[in-house]
């Protein structure tokens, strides 16, 4: 048996996993730029706009942590 043969199971199980991480990410994501998107309504609020600047740079620095 080659040794590629041997890991190929769990190379496959990996790429899935990590696919799937991806896709929730990507989910996540595409939730929470809806609500980084500010109003045209409350141009006004600097405390609103500090807010949303803030969870941004969090969600930044958080999805580019190694795992």
């Amino acid at each position: 048996m080659a040794l590629s043969e041997k890991f190929a199971p769990a190379l496959t199980e990996t790429r899935e996993d990590f696919s799937e991480y991806v896709a929730q990410l990507q989910l996540h994501m595409a939730l929470q730029a809806r609500n980084l998107v500010p109003s045209l309504n409350n141009t006004g609020d600097s405390r609103h706009h500090l807010l949303h600047q803030t969870q941004a740079d969090i969600e930044k620095l958080i999805s580019r942590q190694g795992f």
